[in-house]
């Protein structure tokens, strides 16, 4: 492995301890994590990281973990995130439009591309959040509560 890479492995490793090592309880730091990645399911491009900490507010949870959290959603995720959360919806209330496709969803906001649209990505979203954020809670105090045992 080149040393650059082992360098830059080495940063990420750290960042990662740096997070898990932030204060509060398994408890409150499970629900940041999860709130973060509940509110990272949903396409609010710009609002994703502050309505995690708010909602991180709301379940008293870690404020940079719910940040964090919110990073399921990325510029490699976005589509196929948004169009598995989608095609849920679509199950759920019945086929729509069809998926406009990801270069629309960064030119358009959802309200232009219609209620119909919009209705079945936040459907699949709140779905895929509510999921993905209990496992993710759920893990996250597992890992804290067998790491603690271990110390």
């Amino acid at each position: 492995m080149p040393q650059a890479l082992r360098a830059v492995k080495r940063k990420l490793r750290q960042a990662i301890e740096w997070l898990w090592r932030q204060e509060g309880s398994h408890g409150q730091r499970a629900r940041g994590l999860a709130a973060g990645v509940f509110m990272g399911c949903f396409p609010i491009f710009g609002f994703q990281t502050l309505l995690g900490v708010a909602l991180a507010s709301l379940v008293r949870g870690n404020h940079l973990l719910a940040a964090a959290g919110t990073w399921i959603s990325n510029p490699f995720t976005y589509v196929p995130l948004y169009w598995f959360n989608y095609q849920l919806g679509c199950l759920l209330l019945g086929p729509g439009k069809g998926w406009p496709g990801g270069s629309m969803l960064r030119q358009e906001t959802l309200r232009q591309l219609g209620w119909d649209f919009t209705a079945r990505l936040l459907i699949g979203s709140t779905l895929v959040g509510l999921v993905a954020s209990s496992i993710s809670g759920i893990l996250c105090w597992r890992w804290l509560e067998r790491k603690q045992r271990a110390s």
